[in-house]
């Protein structure tokens, strides 16, 4: 009478939260229940690929192959189809990686924003000041920084450059693709928010900068190189909508919401993608090296 009570009371709790892991279900069964109690929990309602298929509780599948890095797309299909099942295992292992990727996005310093000339957007000196805490703040903590990537806006630059002077051994370059620029039409539409230079028609803006960040997020957010054998520590300082979208695109978030959070100045938002292609973020905007006066958001 007790399993059939427990059996009830574990419907009902799933019932509420739809979220129950089939394998731990499994578990659970084979470990507490009687034969026909595992058969009614295992072949009811919640008996999904993970998590509850209620359609109270609509789950967007998680795309494991976001990236195309996934071992078997790696693949020659046509090696594959002919190979028997001990070189298929050899030859997804080989393509299998390894490493973790640790990824720092880093907004640039308060700037001057004055008219619609990006040359003219320089750090002010609270900018330069929120850069070189950042340095500082990165110098002291116990992570080996392998490589650094900066946009080639001046803001960026400047704020790469302050930052770097307290990392010196750090390899630096520049990649355009990571400018500032309309990523997405936002959903709710921002008023507050338009993207700049309005003499080109806002939709040719989202088309044109929009392809050059998503080229962005696919040229350095994904998972590390079967030739990475070990785990790397990679810097990327550029800007608020592109760290902002980076993080939907991430996530497999829709990428609309990307100006439903913000990210102060020389804040550092930390993603973490491993070896199955999982992703986690360890910290969204992260502004701790900033006294309070010194944090500014625009």
């Amino acid at each position: 009478m007790l399993r059939r009570l427990g059996t009830i009371a574990l419907g009902v709790g799933a019932a509420a939260s739809g979220l129950y892991f089939h394998n731990d279900l499994k578990v659970f069964a084979a470990t507490i229940l009687d034969k026909s109690a595992q058969k009614s929990l295992l072949d009811g309602p919640f008996n999904g690929p993970m998590y509850s298929n209620d359609p109270s509780f609509p789950i967007k599948p998680w795309d494991h192959n976001w990236d195309f890095r996934d071992p078997l797309s790696l693949i020659d299909p046509t090696l594959y189809g002919k190979a028997d099942e001990e070189t298929r295992k050899q030859m997804l292992e080989k393509a299998r990686p390894t490493a973790t990727r640790n990824i720092f996005l880093i907004r640039h310093g308060q700037y001057h924003l004055e008219d619609n000339d990006p040359k003219t957007h320089v750090l002010t000196k609270l900018g330069r000041e929120q850069a070189s805490l950042l340095g500082q703040r990165l110098s002291v903590t116990n992570i080996k920084f392998d490589s650094a990537v900066m946009s080639t806006m001046p803001r960026a630059m400047e704020t790469a450059n302050l930052a770097l002077e307290k990392l010196p051994n750090v390899p630096s370059k520049m990649d355009s693709l990571l400018e500032e620029g309309a990523p997405y039409p936002p959903e709710p539409v921002a008023y507050h928010w338009q993207p700049r230079y309005h003499w080109q028609p806002r939709p040719r803006k989202f088309f044109s900068e929009g392809a050059r960040i998503e080229a962005a997020f696919r040229k350095y957010i994904h998972r590390a190189s079967v030739y990475q054998k070990e785990d790397s520590n990679e810097l990327i300082v550029c800007h608020g909508n592109v760290i902002r979208y980076f993080i939907c695109r991430a996530l497999q978030f829709p990428p609309e919401g990307w100006l439903r959070m913000s990210v102060a100045h020389t804040s550092i938002t930390w993603i973490v993608i491993r070896p199955n292609g999982s992703v986690s973020i360890r910290s969204i905007g992260d502004y701790g090296h900033c006294h309070p006066e010194k944090i500014s958001f625009s």
